[in-house]
């Protein structure tokens, strides 16, 4: 039995969750050149996502620690599917060992009973480049490819609070290109892949990832 207190006042972000287009634009990334520089591989319909820009500066706050010692920090995201939007409302923060250029979650049983309890879906998964630029690394793609098989809109965003050009990215796998180059991919470890056969890159930015201010959200630091 896994025994979980709720949040903290200190850790809950308490706004409306009714969605107005004043409260929502969409995250433009500064750099996004160099990573989609193809034709969107968007080509076939994703949900839209919305997310507060609060919880992404609450994550980078609590994972400050790490960052000082050069230590990643992870997290997953979980939203609700309402009216064909996802709402991202829970940043979980699993138990985790670190070094400056990787990150394991444990006890991932503590994450599926939250997302379990509140019916949510894991949309996507948060970690920082301490001290690295705002990229996927190999085994970021690997790790982010067990969320996307599941979700299709699953995203990953990467904090790096030492790249002046670029702070965070919203990043996914192309498809087909990038996901069947991961599918097909039985390396582990930092490796390089093959470009896809379709000419995109394998992984890009999101433009279905939405900034919503009006958002409600909550975070479980289970550290």
């Amino acid at each position: 039995m896994v025994t979980l207190s709720s949040p903290s006042p200190s850790l809950s972000c308490v706004e409306n969750v009714t969605c107005k287009s004043s409260h929502v634009s969409r995250v433009l990334i500064s750099g996004s050149d160099n990573i989609n520089h193809g034709e969107s591989s968007e080509a076939k319909i994703l949900r839209d996502v919305h997310i507060s820009e609060r919880l992404l500066e609450d994550f980078t706050e609590l994972a400050r620690e790490n960052t000082e010692k050069d230590l990643e920090t992870c997290g997953t995201l979980a939203a609700f599917l309402e009216r064909g939007i996802f709402y991202v409302t829970t940043l979980i923060i699993p138990k985790q060992e670190s070094t400056s250029n990787s990150c394991q979650a444990m006890n991932e049983v503590e994450v599926f009973s939250i997302q379990n309890e509140r019916e949510l879906y894991p949309v996507g998964w948060i970690h920082t480049h301490p001290s690295q630029g705002c990229f996927m690394s190999s085994v970021d793609l690997h790790t982010h490819y067990s969320y996307q098989v599941m979700v299709p809109e699953a995203f990953a965003i990467v904090v790096a609070p030492t790249d002046s050009s670029k702070s965070y990215g919203i990043f996914k796998l192309t498809d087909p290109g990038g996901m069947e180059v991961l599918r097909g991919c039985s390396e582990t470890g930092f490796h390089p892949h093959k470009e896809p056969e379709d000419g995109n890159p394998v992984y890009e930015h999101c433009s279905n990832v939405y900034k919503n201010s009006n958002l409600r959200f909550e975070i479980f630091d289970l550290r």
